[in-house]
């Protein structure tokens, strides 16, 4: 399942050494030749080839231009940052605390370049699936022969802000002896008078494109006293341009301009929080911290009118996996407030390691729970007890209506309403749904079920939830941390299977906010068996009480059940009727390129629906017998087609368009037509046809 990068590719690093010392980088940054700053995007302003994310020289940034680079609408995220709960009632570790530090990840998704904007049809992917312990995501990446900034990819965004966690894009200037040039630094900090163009630029992008903040990290040696103030007033000037737009500095250039890595607040890079007004929104500490560093950091922090959680103490992962080096009583001291926040460099290591995507579930779920794969209870005589030890579980469950099919954001083919609608692997974070909060929390007086996202068998997407084992006692699985107000006409839906016909033995678990470890249950009742078959249930009698916690709850009902098997494709709370959005309208084929005499892949857009609120737009093929392939999703009102078939000897191809609402009822489609050349030849090209 190994993601190998091209040996002419530079992935961007820290430095997670002390100065002096060889780099660690030198384990994951082959460097390679630097190219010329006027690099460009790989993409002609062409037809129907593929978009990428984006990425620059500080010079090349200067002559961006929405209107005018033709894969901009493809990067865009349309999903807002949802807020998030998390009650300190319902965290799963006693040892966890709720409101203090916080954490950001370093992901490196992709590598810089040639990283498709909206997912591809390969499954092998780094899905992350914890939101719940992270509060920021930096979308890693950036080299010397690729690009030096990078910008975060729509279907991260979509996911991240649906989870409640911002997103970062990255500045990376590296060491010379990887490529780095000096020129760059100061072709980023070049003035226009009182303006810093490059900064407005920054902003533009991250609001274009709709993510949060930029994540710099300035490893090129060549600076003097008078580059880092500069730098200082760079930011300064970027976050009062646009306060919606956050900037965290990585600790490498100090006040007097070096390269020097501090691995703490201190007074040759503390200018960088307070100038003496506030300067970055935070800071990530290089690895080589010690507990006393960290405490007067934290008392450096305060002095200056600055949170202790500003501050990230960087662990790196990346080259050292579940690292037995770090010292978690530092940061995260046992029964006393942390001590700072946490900053988690290359985590996506777990995928990118692993033999198979079930080793990468196992390898992930050690990371963030414990080797047990239950937050509640991490004991073990290994260092690494999963970061659920020290952080209690957060939510974005805040508002109704809430719709989960378990899907993972990635999988081998794609069911919609159970229906299989396309075979083949594919990934794409913007169709992601909100993960459990509980990764795996079963309470059982016997033997516990194994609960598990399943790629076998789906209602909405790729994946299910499952629940098998032996059922011989009463089993409560806490699934997910809400905040739900229940009204008049408040429903819950269950859309469940089971292998045979009889008894499902499961119950919907629900707790209020009034007594929120107090689960009241709502019987399923049997099943027909071998399909799909949803339950709804009316929720009325609790109007003006708010939902807490929502899990399920199995129990033998008699003598104990052996190879208990079940499972749960969709579980939503709403009000009233499932709402059907207004269909798009306007489906246009942007262009088309041909991939062979038979396929080719297609640039579309649409506009938005008149009315309803949109999830996402499905996207399909109508295929000579009448049945429909789907071709893929998004919150956006661009797709890009990667894959289209000439089926038999057809002469031109509907495609079409469905808004899909956040309640997932469905509105009519919106048509458009590809027209084939006779002959069996490529493509003509793109027709819009009547919608």
């Amino acid at each position: 399942m190994r993601r190998l990068l091209s040996a002419a590719v530079c992935c961007a690093c820290l430095t997670a050494i002390a100065p002096g010392a060889p780099s660690a980088a030198a384990e994951t940054d082959p460097g390679g030749p630097p190219v010329t700053s006027s690099t460009v995007s790989p993409n002609p302003p062409s037809t129907g080839a593929q978009p990428y994310a984006s990425y620059w020289y500080p010079d090349t940034l200067l002559r961006w231009d929405p209107r005018t680079d033709p894969d901009a609408p493809f990067n865009r995220s349309r999903t807002p940052l949802r807020p998030r709960v998390s009650d300190p009632a319902l965290k799963a570790n006693p040892n966890a605390r709720a409101g203090e530090g916080r954490v950001v990840s370093l992901v490196s998704f992709a590598p810089t370049s040639f990283n498709p904007s909206q997912g591809e049809l390969d499954s092998n992917y780094y899905a992350f699936g914890y939101w719940q312990y992270i509060d920021t995501l930096v979308f890693w990446g950036g080299s010397a022969a690729e690009g030096l900034i990078l910008a975060p990819n729509p279907t991260v965004i979509d996911a991240a802000h649906r989870n409640g966690v911002k997103v970062y894009g990255t500045v990376f200037f590296p060491p010379a002896v990887y490529g780095g040039r000096f020129e760059w630094v100061r072709d980023l900090l070049k003035r226009d008078g009182s303006r810093f163009p490059v900064a407005d630029k920054l902003n533009e992008v991250a609001r274009y494109y709709g993510f949060d903040g930029w994540f710099i990290n300035q490893e090129t040696e060549g600076g003097d006293p008078r580059t880092a103030a500069d730098m200082r007033e760079f930011i300064k000037y970027a976050r009062a341009g646009d306060p919606s737009v956050e900037y965290m500095w990585y600790d490498a250039m100090t006040e007097d301009g070096e390269i020097d890595w501090q691995n703490a607040l201190t007074a040759k890079n503390d200018a960088f929080l307070n100038d003496p007004a506030p300067v970055a929104n935070s800071m990530f500490l290089n690895f080589w911290w010690t507990a006393s560093g960290l405490d007067a950091s934290r008392a450096a922090a305060r002095a200056l009118g600055r949170s202790e959680y500003e501050l990230f103490a960087g662990i790196d992962t990346e080259a050292n996996g579940y690292n037995t080096n770090v010292k978690w009583d530092a940061v995260f001291p046992e029964g006393r407030p942390h001590v700072t926040s946490l900053g988690i460099y290359r985590p996506e290591w777990t995928w990118r390691g692993a033999a198979d995507r079930a080793d990468f579930y196992a390898r992930d779920s050690r990371f963030w729970v414990g080797e047990k794969g239950d937050p509640s209870d991490t004991a073990t005589t290994s260092p690494w007890k999963g970061l659920a030890t020290y952080l209690a579980e957060s939510s974005p469950i805040t508002a109704k209506p809430f719709v989960t099919s378990f899907n993972a954001g990635h999988g081998d083919f794609y069911n919609v309403d159970g229906r299989r609608v396309r075979t083949g692997g594919w990934h794409n974070l913007s169709l992601q749904d909100v993960p459990p909060t509980y990764r795996w929390v079963v309470n059982s007086s016997g033997t516990r079920l194994t609960p598990s996202i399943d790629f076998a068998d789906a209602y909405e997407g790729g994946s299910s939830l499952r629940l098998t084992g032996r059922l011989d006692a009463e089993n409560t699985v806490r699934l997910y941390q809400t905040r739900l107000r229940v009204d008049r006409d408040t429903k819950l839906s269950v859309v469940l299977k089971t292998p045979s016909a009889g008894p499902s033995r499961l119950r919907v678990a629900i707790a209020f906010a009034d007594s929120p470890t107090v689960f009241r249950t709502l019987d399923l009742g049997p099943t027909r068996g071998g399909d799909w078959e949803r339950r709804t249930l009316d929720l009325s009698r609790y109007a003006g009480r708010t939902i807490a916690q929502i899990g399920l709850r199995a129990a033998p009902g008699g003598a104990p059940v052996d190879g208990y098997d079940v499972r749960v494709g969709q579980l939503a709370v709403y009000d009233g009727g499932v709402d059907r959005p207004a269909p798009p309208t306007g489906v246009t084929v942007l262009g088309t390129a041909e991939r062979s005499a038979t396929q080719l892949s297609l640039r579309l857009s649409w506009r938005p629906s008149a009315h309803g609120s949109v999830h996402h737009y499905d996207v399909y093929r109508r295929n000579p017998d009448g049945t429909r392939t789907y071709l893929g999703g998004t919150p956006n009102d661009v797709y890009f087609v990667p894959r289209l078939d000439r089926v038999g000897g057809e002469t031109a191809t509907t495609i079409e368009v469905e808004a899909v609402s956040t309640e997932y009822g469905r509105s009519p489609a919106a048509r458009t037509r590809v027209v084939w050349p006779r002959g069996g030849g490529g493509p003509q090209g793109g027709a819009s046809g009547p919608n």
